[in-house]
C-alpha cells in the first residue's frame, strides 16, 4: 500500500529539491507581458499542465513503475528540445536526488545517482524517489502535475506581487484538471515507454533560451 504521508512529503514545496529557484517559465512570461494577473496565471498554468506537465508526469509514473531509467532519461532528453531546460531539469534532478536519498535511502536511488553523476532528468528522479518511498505511478504523476502549476503560481506572487489568495485559488480551480493529467500519465506509463506522452510547449522552449541569456534574473529558469 502506498503511503499518502510520503506523497505529502514529496509534493511539499518545502521539500529541499530546489524548485523554489525556478519559475517554470513564469518570469519570461511576465517580462513579455503575457502574465499580468490571476486570469493570465490560470491560462499559463493550464497550458503548462497539459503540455510539459503531462509529459513529465508520464516519465515520473514510468520511473515509479520501475521502467529502465536509461531509456526514460533518453526519452526525457528527446522531449526537451531547449538546452536551457535540459540543463535545468538535470540540475533539479541532482538536487532532488540529494534530498530523496536522505529521506528514503535505497539501492535504486543509489544506482540512479551512480549512473547519472551530473544528474538525471528531474521527472525520472522523482519517479524513482516515489518508488523508494513506497508510492505508485499515479502518486508520482500527481506530484508532478501539482508542481507543474504550483511553481509558476508561487513565482507569480513574487514577480507580480500577486495576492497569494488569488494564486492559491488558481491552483484550487485547476485541481480537477490536475487529476485528469495524472490519471492519463499513469495510464500511459502502464502501456510502456512507447506510449508515454510527448506533448510540447514551443513558446516555453523559446523563452527559456531567451531567459537563460538574461544578465539579471530572479529565477534560474
Amino acid at each position: 500500500m502506498s503511503s499518502r504521508s510520503a506523497l505529502l512529503v514529496l509534493a511539499d514545496g518545502r521539500f529541499p529539491a530546489g524548485g523554489h529557484a525556478h519559475s517554470g517559465g513564469a518570469e519570461a512570461a511576465v517580462k513579455a507581458g503575457r502574465l499580468r494577473d490571476a486570469a493570465d496565471l490560470a491560462a499559463f498554468c493550464r497550458g503548462r499542465l497539459h503540455t510539459t506537465g503531462l509529459t513529465s508526469a508520464g516519465l515520473a509514473a514510468a520511473a515509479a513503475l520501475g521502467l529502465d531509467p536509461y531509456a526514460l532519461d533518453a526519452a526525457a532528453d528527446a522531449r526537451t528540445p531547449s538546452p536551457a531546460l535540459r540543463a535545468a531539469a538535470r540540475k533539479l534532478g541532482r538536487q532532488l536526488m540529494r534530498a530523496a536519498r536522505a529521506a528514503w535511502p535505497g539501492p535504486e536511488l543509489d544506482a540512479l545517482a551512480e549512473a547519472f553523476p551530473r544528474g538525471a532528468h528531474q521527472p525520472v528522479v522523482l519517479g524513482t524517489a516515489a518508488r523508494a518511498a513506497g508510492l505508485g505511478p499515479e502518486d508520482a504523476a500527481y506530484c508532478v502535475a501539482y508542481e507543474t502549476v504550483s511553481g509558476p503560481a508561487t513565482a507569480a506572487v513574487r514577480l507580480l506581487s500577486l495576492d497569494p489568495f488569488q494564486a492559491t485559488a488558481v491552483l484550487a480551480r485547476l485541481a480537477p484538471e490536475m487529476d485528469g493529467v495524472a490519471e492519463r500519465a499513469a495510464a500511459a506509463a502502464q502501456e510502456g515507454l512507447h506510449a508515454l506522452p510527448a506533448a510540447s510547449a514551443p513558446l516555453l522552449d523559446i523563452t527559456a533560451e531567451q531567459h537563460a541569456a538574461w544578465p539579471v534574473r530572479l529565477f534560474a529558469s
